[in-house]
């Protein structure tokens, strides 16, 4: 356990550097795994009190994100397409771009569902079960997504670093780096952590004051 504090504070000390190359070869270690947790639920905390404290951001945030990069790829495709067989001209990034974007819109999208409970839903199963049983599931619900939060913040923050190092530019420009879109991955799974804790405390209240704990979800709704 020293050992992985250790190198979880010489990780801290590479970051603080800014660094790239340091942040990538510190990141081999196991102490990414002891830092990604702490990120995993401190920085799902930090959303949990924006959620709580900033009602906008808790109804809007993610949609606007998805909309914003919906539209924005949308805009791309249709004039490009229109420039290539019109004008016979095309801007090289249009086609790896939108990729990136989508990126961006799918995570905010596994948020803002998470939010609604669409994900490890299975309402009209545990529906009939006992009480008790329901909230053991929505434990168990809350487990998964921590554990997936973390697994995915771990992962993604090393790849993103590994482009930061390696200087990897998006295809069609100069100057415009990959990992300044690769970030936002484990950017959005720290957003999924803080709703996940939403929803378990929001589940913990319903078991104390007697409402039902499981509630049907639809896609859209919320």
């Amino acid at each position: 356990m020293t050992t992985l504090f250790s190198e979880m504070f010489a990780i801290i000390g590479a970051i603080l550097s800014n660094d790239a190359w340091e942040m990538s070869s510190a990141m081999e270690s196991n102490g990414i795994w002891l830092l990604g947790a702490f990120i995993t639920i401190l920085g799902g905390g930090f959303f949990l009190l924006i959620y709580h404290y900033v009602p906008w951001v808790e109804r809007n945030f993610e949609s606007t994100i998805m909309v914003t990069t919906y539209l924005l790829i949308g805009t791309i495709i249709f004039v490009e397409v229109f420039r290539r067989f019109v004008l016979n001209v095309q801007a090289p990034w249009s086609t790896t771009l939108p990729p990136f974007m989508f990126l961006i819109m799918t995570w905010a999208g596994c948020a803002y569902n998470v939010k609604l409970r669409t994900h490890l839903a299975f309402a009209e199963f545990r529906s009939n079960m006992p009480r008790p049983l329901q909230f053991a599931c929505l434990t168990l619900d809350f487990v998964l997504w921590m554990g997936f939060a973390w697994v995915v913040i771990v992962t993604s923050t090393i790849v993103a670093t590994n482009s930061a190092s390696n200087f990897q530019i998006l295809l069609g420009t100069d100057n415009v780096l990959q990992w300044w879109f690769l970030v936002f991955v484990p950017l959005s799974f720290v957003m999924i952590a803080g709703r996940t804790m939403e929803n378990y405390l929001q589940d913990y209240r319903n078991l104390r004051s007697g409402e039902p704990l499981i509630q049907a979800a639809a896609i859209g709704e919320g």
